[in-house]
Order: C-alpha cells, then structure tokens, then sequence
C-alpha cells in the first residue's frame, strides 16, 4: 500500500492566526491604562497618574522596538497552495474592521478626558493638566495614525464596504486623500523621482515631511479631477463633489470634527490639531523607510520598469507585522497590492530593513542616526554605484563626489 505523503495546504497553519487580535490592543490602550491612572491618584500622585496617558507614543518609541527583539523575526510564508484559501478566510478582514469601532471610541474618549473639567471618578481633584491633555491626544494620534494602515489595508480591496471604511478610518487625521493618491497615484509612481511618497537618498524626514504631505494632497485632487473629467462632467461643479472620492472623504473629517467641537467645545481644537498632525506624520515617518533612496529604472521608451520586490525595503520582525497586518512585507505588497495581508509574503532577495518599523520610526526623526543606519544599506543595494539611486536633487553632485564609482 503506498503511504500518500501530506499537502502543503494540508499541513499548513498560520501561526499568527489569532494574534491577529492583538492589533486591538492599539485602539483599546487608553481604556487599559485607566485602573494605573486611578492607582496612582489614589497614592495623591496626580502629576503621575497623567504619565500613563502617553501610552500611545510609549508603545510606538519603546515597546514595540523591545518587542520586535525579544521576539524576533516571523519567518512563515503561506504555500502557493493555501493562498486562495486563505484569501478568502473572512475571519481575517473581521480582524481589520474590528479596529474601527475602536478607534471612534478612544478619539471621542479622548476628547472627553481632554476637555472634562470633573475627573473625580478618575482620582484627578478636578480636570487633566496639559501633561495629561497632550498625552491623551498624543495617544489617540497614534491610534488614528496606526488606523491609517487599517484604512491601508482597506482601500486596497474592490469591496465597496471595505473601500467607505477605509475612508472612514482616516477621517479622524484629515487624511482622506490618502484613499486617492496611494492606490493610484504612489502605486503607480513609487521609487521613482515623481513620486512625492518616496523618500530620496540624503533627503531628512524633516525635509520628505512636507513634500510628501502636500505632494500627495496636491495629487490627489489631480487624479480625481481628472477621473470626473473623463465622464465628462467639471470636477469643480458642487454637483460632482458627492462622487469625488477626495472631496466626500474631506466631508467626513470636516462632519466627524464638526459634531465633535459641537459636542465638547472650542477648547477641542489643540486636540483635532495634534490628532490630524502627529497622526499623520506616523504614516509619513513609514512612508520614508520605506522606499529611501530606491528607485526604478527608466526604460529607452521613457517608462520605468515594473515594479518589483527589490524596489521596496522590507522587514519582518513579527510584532510590528502583527500590530500593521504585515506592512513590514511591503515588497510583496507592491508587487501585489490587491493581496490580503494573510497572503503577503517575506522575500530574502529583498532589500531589507535592519529592524521593525516600530525600532525605526523614532530613528527617521534623526537625520544623522538614519542615515549612519542606511546609506550603506542603500550603497551596498546598487553594488557601490549611487548614481543608480534615487537621490536628493540639490545634494546630488555633493553625494556622487561623496560616493564615486570606481573605474571598471
């Protein structure tokens, strides 16, 4: 009798399966904080009970960077074979649209904690000081700008739910062009010198911040109008704005905040403000690492090579994978952007990053510390030559007399 040998997609489990969930604990971390915050107002330690509400920054700039080192790399690829199967596992998009509802209820939370002048059932003798006010808003920024993956993961999809959640997600940062530009616009231009969303070899975070940011809001309302023009209707006719996907998305920051300063006052504004401006910068912060200094090569036709794993810098230390549903396994998701994030695959011939997004984002803020980390990365990727990297236009001739090639 001949012993048939199991499949690959008989024998295959994902591992990660039900941490999943843990991405949760983002959304949910200002309410987990609250039995410290109330321990340590009893012990008559108001100005400490107001440290624990920084728990947003804490998790992003300490303990997923510990984390990713204690736990380490992910190392598990689905098989060809289970992929269809695992598309189509709807347990996994429930992982993602469980974020939502969280999300909402930390920021109008937040904004309660925020604004309340009565924090007596907290231990507070009356409302938060501006230690505690910055670091609630600070924390539900980092839950709003961690929900920009969500959305990420979301506006990827042809489902039109997922697509009006996706925007509903970045409604809190005012970021609803992001829908727009990264589906059709970074998508289509990444690593190359047109796109606004991919940082340059020797160009600071500081520098890409502002040129990422109204790059793509610019581009967003050009795709769009330009879309609507192409069924021949003027994208600036009001008529048109309930279709436009840029303007409708814009609504929604401007009806959700609206109801929100409705409710809690004036006094709400520092709050929207940090919301909509820390939030976003964390996605910028990831949209810098992960295309530094890479770049496609332009074709005798004028096009740019299709994009491939070596354009994108990977990662795949398994916590932050679990807490941004594998955005760290970037490569693949480039080359395959309708791909659920179950699916997304590591691949070792990709440039890859020497840590987790979550070790990395604080280093972007440190122009000397980043580059000392990747330039060398970026040098050795292209064999020695720089000039075959996407650099920094005005610091160009600088970097190639920094780098010179050597004569073959």
């Amino acid at each position: 009798m001949v012993t048939r040998q199991p499949t690959a997609a008989a024998v295959w489990r994902d591992k990660k399966r039900h941490l999943w969930l843990l991405g949760l604990v983002v959304p949910t971390m200002l309410f987990t904080v609250l039995p410290l915050v109330w321990g340590l107002n009893q012990l008559g330690w108001h100005t400490a009970a107001q440290i624990p509400l920084w728990i947003g920054p804490m998790l992003i700039y300490a303990l997923l960077p510990a984390l990713d080192l204690l736990v380490g790399a992910d190392g598990q690829n689905p098989p060809d074979e289970v992929m269809e199967q695992l598309e189509n596992d709807r347990y996994y998009r429930y992982a993602t649209y469980a974020y939502i509802p969280f999300q909402y209820a930390s920021a109008i939370f937040g904004a309660y904690l925020f604004t309340a002048a009565d924090l007596s059932w907290l231990g507070y003798p009356d409302g938060l000081g501006w230690l505690g006010k910055i670091g609630v808003a600070m924390t539900t920024a980092t839950v709003a700008g961690v929900g920009i993956n969500t959305a990420h993961e979301l506006g990827h999809k042809r489902d039109t739910l997922e697509r009006w959640l996706s925007k509903i997600t970045l409604a809190q940062v005012c970021y609803g062009h992001f829908y727009v530009e990264h589906n059709r616009g970074h998508h289509v231009r990444v690593a190359t010198p047109e796109d606004p969303a991919s940082a340059r070899f020797g160009e600071s975070f500081w520098e890409f911040l502002p040129r990422s940011t109204f790059g793509g809001i610019r581009s967003a309302w050009q795709l769009e109008a330009a879309r609507i023009r192409r069924t021949g209707k003027n994208p600036w006719n009001p008529t048109t704005w309930p279709g436009n996907d840029t303007a409708n998305a814009l609504a929604m920051s401007v009806v959700f905040w609206a109801a929100m300063i409705a409710v809690f006052g004036l006094g709400l504004l520092p709050y929207l403000v940090i919301n909509a401006v820390y939030g976003s910068s964390l996605l910028e912060s990831v949209n810098y690492l992960e295309h530094y200094g890479l770049v496609r090569r332009k074709l005798d036709n004028g096009r740019y090579e299709r994009c491939t794993p070596q354009h994108s810098w990977n990662s795949d230390h398994m916590v932050t994978n679990l807490f941004l549903y594998h955005l760290q396994r970037h490569s693949d998701h480039h080359a395959n952007p309708t791909r659920r994030y179950q699916t997304l695959r590591s691949f070792d011939d990709s440039p890859n990053l020497p840590a987790g997004y979550g070790a990395l984002i604080g280093l972007t803020y440190l122009t000397p510390l980043w580059r000392r980390l990747m330039d060398h990365r970026v040098l050795a990727h292209y064999d020695g030559d720089i000039s075959r990297a996407n650099i920094a236009p005005r610091r160009r001739e600088k970097i190639l007399a920094r780098y010179p090639v050597a004569a073959p």
